[in-house]
């Protein structure tokens, strides 16, 4: 990672890595077993919890129930129905995904992880009708605003991830989990 600041600019490069796994599924089967392991955030609840003043332990729980696998959809767009005028046939549907819990762990620390939590996902088929998922990893994203305590909670959305995809029966790509064993 190299960071050079001049003036009022910071430019921050860093390394990157895309994961990408083959579901071994059609993708009606693998997006629905996905949405139903990863469900939309329910807002209304969030809502009436914030607007009640709800303390911070109850907006824990009602966020474990919510996202049984610690994640929760954010929003998500099929991004196959605007092309498909141009004759387009393939399927694809972007996420981005997330537990704003754990995001706030970051957030009071660097409110320019935004930028990288909610997770941004994408289910697709390949050129060969193969669906793929793919993410970016997520302590590449956050270890690069250099503070040990945004990589840390990073690493540990890594073992979320693996644990999500061993949850949907794919392949957990090892940079996912490192010390898991197969």
């Amino acid at each position: 990672m190299t960071t050079i600041q001049t003036g009022r600019v910071e430019d921050v490069a860093r390394e990157a890595h895309r994961l990408t796994v083959d579901t071994g599924m059609p993708f009606a089967v693998f997006r629905e077993k996905y949405e139903r392991a990863v469900p939309p955030i329910d807002l209304a609840r969030q809502e009436r919890l914030r607007d009640s003043g709800a303390d911070w332990p109850t907006v824990l729980r009602a966020v474990a129930e919510n996202a049984p696998h610690d994640f929760m959809i954010f929003w998500s767009l099929d991004s196959t129905a605007l092309p498909r005028p141009s004759g387009e046939r393939w399927r694809g549907v972007q996420y981005l995904m997330g537990n704003h819990t754990i995001a706030q762990r970051m957030f009071h620390r660097d409110h320019g992880v935004q930028l990288y939590a909610p997770l941004r996902t994408a289910i697709y088929e390949d050129a060969r009708g193969v669906t793929r998922f793919s993410i970016d990893q997520p302590s590449a994203q956050f270890a690069s605003f250099g503070d040990p305590e945004i990589a840390a909670v990073g690493v540990e959305l890594d073992r979320k991830v693996a644990a999500l995809l061993d949850h949907l029966g794919v392949p957990v790509p090892e940079r996912l989990a490192p010390d898991r064993t197969r």
